[in-house]
């Protein structure tokens, strides 16, 4: 009993926790015998609106701080609570009892108050569809809950996906990750960069973010491995053609092992590699992009072994965007909440940027995230976004 061993075979995703009182629609069970769910995603703003991005900003935040900025607080009628504060201050000697203990006269509760608490404290979660999913947006969207949706020839942009809700550690690709969102995120707000690019996704999962990038770019590569989980992507693809089709975008789902030193071109196998889509991949990939694959440093260890054996064969630069999640652990082995894999991570994205071969650079850098959210998550303080430039010296 020297060594105290706590195990546990299942990981939830944090997007899938917070799910409203409906009966889920399960909508079958995949090779392994594992429940799949089908759940929309609401866009919060036109991808084509010809708003500015300051205007876009300014709503987010009108959003997420209902008052507005400064100290001074108004309520509904106007008042100033800030007068009303010190005006409190000054009677504090007065509310004293006969031992000197503060008695606290607690102002009555506003209206505006229970709103602004209810604003606050709003959970914010994927919609899961339940047993008729037609009626299931109809009846959202005449409750007023869809007022932030975007409208577009008069129906609302949704992304649809298919997923699990919890699994073994080995097939957490089949959930949908907050980091996944937060790179979507910044897709959509700089859709200008990306448009008509042909791009490459590590660790696809279940696709939302390619997805999300097949709306601008050219041509998306959604790699990832596992039968079972590529199905479920090419599944998500077929689901949101609506999404695609107007700018003319395709993903292509593949198999892209990184424990692997080359690309799987059996015919015979699923979701193998043409020699020709080898061919445009290495001729027109100017960027590449991952969200959430950093749980393990092993894969961790590929996935940069896999980055730098790509980057070299491209025939352009390439950009590659990195986005994850720092979770915190309590271990027994520091009696300390640490991060360990995202620790290993900075030290491998560390060594990348040293690294003098001669045949490569790699610029890194970190990217603020104050730009605004088109996607309903929880952007956690402990959600990373991070840019490397590849450049090839010889």
């Amino acid at each position: 009993m020297d060594n105290a061993t706590f195990r546990s075979n299942t990981v939830l995703s944090d997007v899938h926790l917070h799910c409203p009182n409906k009966r889920h629609l399960m909508v079958r069970l995949n090779t392994v015998g594992q429940p799949v769910f089908l759940s929309y995603f609401k866009l919060l703003w036109n991808t084509e609106d010809s708003s500015s991005e300051k205007d876009v900003r300014e709503a987010t935040t009108e959003r997420e701080h209902p008052y507005g900025s400064g100290d001074v607080l108004c309520d509904k009628d106007g008042n100033n609570l800030k007068k009303e504060r010190e005006t409190n201050i000054e009677g504090v000697e007065a509310l004293l009892d006969d031992d000197g203990d503060l008695e606290v006269v607690r102002r009555p509760r506003s209206a505006s108050d229970l709103e602004a608490e209810n604003l606050l404290r709003d959970r914010v979660y994927p919609v899961i569809l339940m047993k008729g999913g037609e009626d299931a947006f109809e009846d959202e969207e005449q409750g007023g809950t869809c007022s932030d949706v975007v409208k577009i020839d008069n129906y609302s942009i949704f992304i649809f996906t298919e997923h699990t809700m919890a699994t073994p550690l080995e097939d957490v690709g089949k959930q949908v990750w907050r980091a996944a969102f937060l790179l979507a995120d910044y897709i959509l707000f700089q859709r200008d960069t990306f448009r008509c690019c042909s791009v490459l996704e590590l660790g696809g999962g279940t696709g939302i973010t390619s997805i999300i990038m097949g709306i601008v770019a050219k041509r998306v590569y959604c790699t990832d491995v596992g039968e079972d989980l590529l199905a479920m992507c090419e599944q998500n693809v077929a689901l949101n053609k609506h999404l695609l089709e107007p700018g003319r975008g395709e993903v292509k789902v593949k198999e892209l092992d990184w424990l692997k030193d080359e690309f799987c071109t059996d015919p015979e196998a699923p979701y193998s590699w043409s020699e020709e889509e080898i061919a445009d991949l290495h001729d027109h990939c100017t960027v590449i992009m991952a969200a959430d694959v950093f749980y393990d440093d092993d894969l961790t260890d590929a996935l940069f072994r896999t980055l730098y054996r790509i980057t070299h064969n491209l025939r352009n630069s390439c950009t590659v965007y990195i986005a994850l999640e720092k979770r915190l652990n309590f271990t027994l082995r520091h009696m300390d909440v640490t991060c360990e894999a995202y620790s290993h991570f900075r030290n491998t994205l560390n060594d990348l940027e040293n690294l003098q071969d001669g045949k490569m650079k790699y610029t890194v850098e970190p990217i603020k995230l104050d730009f605004c959210q088109f996607l309903v998550y929880e952007r956690i303080e402990q959600l990373e976004l991070w840019r490397i430039v590849a450049e090839q010296l010889t």
